[in-house]
């Protein structure tokens, strides 16, 4: 479990198709401290599992299904991560309840500055609509943000410049993709609705 509060931006230091697996590597300091092999990172909004760790850097082996998934399949050795550690049960829990699953890619439409703070309007699947509401919170690359507005197949978000400043969404233009993950609350009562139906 995580909470959407992005510890540090990890650098890609390899990602390739091993024998058993796709392997990634990423060079981190903050998330390093403390970790185990077997622990948890969120890795831009992705659970992945700790297999490797040397020198600051962090190895992940990935499923194909995570590739086809997520919008892994464009990393590359140099570009930015979000990383987040596990939630511990005695820190502060400042964003929302991530559970690094994520649901699907949406595509960057509109990326601009307004003002002092910036607009990012993001496409998805129309029939995802279901689970954003204004105001409600959602997770982007593993940041938790809170929805601005809910459109036909697209919502937007309002980042404030620290937000920028310390998450890889600086480097994000328009047409990229970014690891979605709604929030499980709406999953869950549309779990139990659809149960009660039946």
């Amino acid at each position: 479990m995580f909470t959407g509060i992005v510890e540090e931006m990890g650098a890609v230091v390899a990602f390739e198709e091993g024998q058993e697996a796709w392997r990634l590597n990423v060079r981190a300091d903050v998330v390093c401290d403390g970790l185990h092999i077997g622990d948890s990172v969120s890795v831009n909004g992705c659970c992945l599992t700790v297999t490797r760790f040397e020198e600051n850097v962090l190895g992940f082996d990935l499923l194909e299904e995570t590739i086809r998934r997520t919008s892994f399949q464009l990393l590359r050795p140099g570009l930015h991560v979000n990383l987040e550690r596990a939630m511990s049960s005695a820190g502060r829990f400042g964003g929302h309840f991530v559970s690094g699953h994520v649901d699907g890619v949406g595509k960057v439409e509109v990326f601009k500055q307004d003002g002092k703070n910036w607009y990012l309007r993001m496409s998805h699947s129309q029939a995802d609509d279901r689970y954003i509401v204004e105001k409600g919170s959602i997770t982007l690359d593993g940041i938790s943000l809170t929805v601005a507005e809910v459109h036909d197949g697209a919502f937007a978000v309002w980042l404030i410049p620290h937000t920028l400043e310390v998450t890889q969404l600086s480097e994000r233009k328009v047409g990229d993709l970014i690891n979605l993950e709604y929030d499980m609350l709406a999953k869950y009562v549309e779990k139990i609705l659809q149960s009660r139906r039946a």
